[in-house]
């Protein structure tokens, strides 16, 4: 796996759509620098961070109306990347002076940004979003001094909770039941089934189940670095791989968007959505606070992984656990691989 490599022609989440305005904001994605701002109408651009004569970032610029000003000689790009002014050159303005232009869009509250070179595909599909049924968490933003892989190694490992979040996310049986796999076109599904115990600590005052639930844990990651976790809650007796979901089944579903920054450093925006207590903010801010708490347990975790594997002296080791998160891990590589031969 070559770590400082990435999907390009994919969609990523760049950051909440609220954190994108009408003044300049700098991010560095896939290990390119880029320049976002919102343009009159609100609508979103995102540009090559590098003015083309001396790369001066067009950030420390200025945003004149729908374009962006370079600081150091003045030389004006719009939302596509062409250059509409150029003051010290006249007329004609330098063929050369243009930079990369980025798709971008808003839905689901995020900011997403296309950065192949194909023309952009469709946004994936989050089920039951608008439906005024479900109930749904704001959504969190996190940094993480880790590289992305390391993030989705972890969320294709129900068996981590059992140590790493054990006031929230732990419970009976988490710790050695067996897994299922199952692979994907894009992705990978991790799962099980535990059967007539104590739900963990998140999830009880939410159950009206009594003390024991069957509870699935589904760990899905797809291409490029989406995590979909499900946890599936039912009567005790009433649930398992065969069974039909009761109706009175409480779903919670937690998406996870994975950015890489660099090889060192990647972003993480999530949101949680249920099919219970729309509206109720007392409900989304218990699983909201819940769930940054442990995605902190996660980072500290992952960001010392990351130091670990970046500068270990003797050899590493895979377990049973991380067959998920290998066989994802080798369909990174083989769209990777594919785009690279497409560029050759």
């Amino acid at each position: 796996m070559q770590s400082d490599r990435f999907i390009r022609n994919t969609w990523y989440v760049a950051g909440r759509s609220e954190d994108f305005t009408d003044r300049l904001k700098p991010l560095r994605l896939l290990d390119e620098a880029i320049v976002f701002y919102r343009k009159t109408d609100g609508t979103p651009a995102a540009l090559e961070d590098a003015c083309p004569h001396r790369k001066l970032p067009l950030s420390m610029g200025n945003l004149k109306g729908d374009t962006v000003e370079c600081g150091y000689h003045g030389l004006t790009f719009d939302c596509s990347g062409a250059c509409v002014s150029a003051p010290t050159q006249g007329d004609p303005i330098p063929k050369r002076a243009r930079v990369r232009s980025y798709p971008v869009a808003d839905r689901y509250g995020f900011l997403w940004i296309w950065m192949g070179d194909r023309a952009p595909g469709p946004i994936m599909e989050i089920p039951n979003f608008d439906d005024p049924a479900w109930g749904r968490t704001e959504r969190g933003a996190l940094d993480i001094a880790c590289n992305y892989l390391y993030v989705i190694d972890n969320l294709l490992d129900p068996s981590h909770v059992a140590w790493v979040h054990v006031t929230s996310f732990a419970g009976a049986g988490t710790d050695s039941r067996p897994l299922d796999i199952e692979e994907l076109d894009d992705g990978v599904i991790v799962s099980r089934w535990i059967m007539a115990e104590p739900a963990p600590p998140y999830y009880r005052a939410m159950l009206a189940f009594g003390d024991n639930t069957d509870r699935k844990q589904h760990y899905e990651c797809r291409l490029p670095s989406t995590a979909i976790n499900m946890s599936v809650y039912t009567r005790a007796g009433t649930g398992g791989p065969d069974a039909i979901l009761p109706n009175d089944a409480y779903l919670n579903i937690s998406y996870n968007f994975i950015t890489p920054v660099d090889a060192d450093n990647s972003l993480y925006f999530w949101f949680q959505h249920r099919n219970t207590d729309p509206g109720d903010e007392a409900i989304n801010k218990r699983m909201f606070d819940g769930a940054t708490m442990a995605f902190n347990e996660d980072k500290a975790v992952l960001e010392a992984v990351h130091e670990g594997m970046k500068n270990r002296k003797t050899p590493y080791m895979n377990l049973g656990l991380d067959a998920g998160a290998m066989r994802f891990r080798s369909k990174v590589d083989k769209v990777i691989a594919a785009e690279t031969s497409d560029e050759a």
